[in-house]
């Protein structure tokens, strides 16, 4: 099984092209480190690997079959700032249920206090932030998660705690893990195999 991007061409205007002819596969367990500098494109290829942006050109495969449109989507992505995937209005345990609803002896092991779901996202840290979103993508269905700068705004300790949890879990489970970042040598420690943005 793997996620498989095959010449993707994205532009937000007619004029100029973010990704053009972009190409990169992620097989089930792997993990893979995409690396670049800000404003090369990592993100916006993030987001349409995830199904959440769709390209000018080229396919995304799952499993060698176009990835889903509609439904749960087996690839899910985690955000630099997790607040864009939370609704600030609905309560930590609404939003956690709406995706699927881990036993408390999961979310111990996350790191996540049961009394955190009673609260709204803006009353949360931002590692505490990061945790939940975390425990929020990895349901019994997902297959390959995107990382796409999750630690970037946390202190040291609170980075090595998340991603302590997220490779944990992921080889835990064989789930694929593309980690997006700009960091070489955070890179290098998490993953085996690294690529450079601009070989794509």
């Amino acid at each position: 099984m793997r996620i498989e991007a095959r010449n993707i061409v994205f532009g937000y205007d007619k004029s100029h092209n973010i990704l053009d002819g972009v190409s990169l596969a992620v097989q089930s367990g792997e993990r893979v480190a995409l690396v670049g500098p800000s404003g090369c494109g990592k993100s916006t290829l993030s987001q349409i690997l995830a199904g959440n942006l769709r390209p000018k050109s080229g396919t995304v495969f799952f499993d060698d079959k176009p990835l889903p449109e509609r439904g749960f989507c087996p690839v899910q992505l985690i955000y630099q700032h997790p607040e864009k995937a939370i609704n600030p209005r609905w309560k930590l345990g609404k939003t956690l249920t709406e995706a699927w609803d881990p036993d408390d002896d999961f979310l111990s092991a996350l790191g996540i206090e049961k009394a955190w779901l009673n609260r709204y996202p803006a009353e949360l840290s931002g590692g505490e932030m990061q945790r939940f979103c975390i425990a929020r993508v990895l349901s019994p269905q997902t297959k390959f998660i995107i990382a796409d700068e999750v630690s970037t705004m946390l202190d040291v300790v609170t980075q090595a705690q998340i991603w302590d949890v997220l490779l944990r879990v992921a080889k835990e489970r064989n789930i694929g893990l593309l980690a997006v970042t700009h960091s070489v040598e955070l890179a290098a420690r998490i993953c085996p195999r690294l690529v450079e943005f601009a070989s794509l």
